[in-house]
């Protein structure tokens, strides 16, 4: 979730921004060697990025701006279609690329912001604090659920991942300098963000539209989209931390996370079988060398 989405830009960010304009020498922001390209182009991702939603929608400014400026009520899918073309772009674009998407991101921030009706204080989409609460729950979210899901990375291939998204980061315009560049950095924090989160009625509506999007009904019934969605969103709301659990009113406990781990494991495996095409964005897809990082786990 970006704090809106792209409906508004000058030029989508379209898949072959993903990947056909580098040169042999451009390998983007961070390339074949990074954790951030394994973690991206990993199966998890599918149900990582639900579960960034549901995280972001606790803050009560990122939700007003969301639902006051977002297309998410009458163009859902379109909405999804774009933040992954934007991630896709970011993680495996051109240098050139991945600067012309953030720089839409940033035209359109430029015009959002308004008032948040439960407490009345204004936000901008502008606002560093803002983009960096969107940005280190969307990352978090990424590198959690895909570790729990069971991707093999070593704790310093996890830090290493968060101190890699701070140059996504600096593209919105988030001072490096704010960035959490490791796990106890951003464990601290979302210890630092809990006191001001809620989950708004706002975020309740959102959080209806995620656990059951609307669907054509033709997709609904000749598809298995329906279960096969609800099983992912189902994990995602498995694996959020405790903390934003209670917020919803949801269990809590250590039964459901057990639950959405062993889940989430088996998904991934099942996804596995499949070509990368059908679970992994087009530029992920596109990068038949995956990174070489080793596959262990303290």
């Amino acid at each position: 979730m970006r704090v809106v989405d792209q409906q508004h830009a000058a030029g989508p960010t379209t898949p072959s921004d993903a990947g056909a304009t580098r040169s042999d020498r451009d390998t983007g922001l961070f390339g074949p060697g990074s954790v951030t390209w394994r973690v991206h182009g990993d199966p998890g991702m599918a149900i990582a990025g639900i579960r960034a939603l549901l995280l972001q929608a606790v803050h009560p400014l990122a939700m007003a701006g969301v639902a006051h400026h977002s297309t998410y009520r009458i163009d859902p899918w379109g909405r999804l279609r774009r933040t992954v073309e934007y991630v896709d772009t970011i993680t495996y674009g051109s240098t050139e690329s991945a600067h012309r998407a953030a720089a839409r991101v940033r035209r359109v921030h430029a015009g959002v912001h308004g008032v948040e009706a439960g407490t009345g204080r204004p936000y901008r989409a502008t606002d560093p604090e803002l983009l960096l609460w969107v940005h280190v729950s969307e990352v978090e979210s990424f590198l959690s659920t895909t570790r729990r899901c069971g991707l093999a990375l070593t704790d310093k291939q996890a830090d290493t991942y968060f101190a890699e998204q701070i140059r996504a980061a600096e593209l919105v315009g988030i001072p490096a300098c704010d960035v959490p560049s490791n796990r106890a950095e951003v464990e601290r924090y979302f210890t630092r963000m809990r006191p001001g989160l809620r989950a708004s009625a706002q975020s309740r509506e959102a959080v209806g539209f995620i656990l059951r999007p609307p669907m054509p009904r033709w997709v609904t019934l000749a598809t298995p989209a329906r279960p096969g969605w609800s099983v992912l969103a189902a994990i995602a709301v498995g694996m959020l931390p405790r903390w934003t659990r209670q917020l919803y009113g949801l269990p809590d406990t250590a039964a459901v996370d057990l639950t959405a781990s062993v889940c989430g494991r088996a998904t991934r495996a099942a996804l596995l079988r499949l070509p990368r095409s059908l679970y992994q964005a087009p530029g992920a897809a596109r990068c038949a060398s995956q990174p070489k990082i080793p596959h262990q786990r303290t």
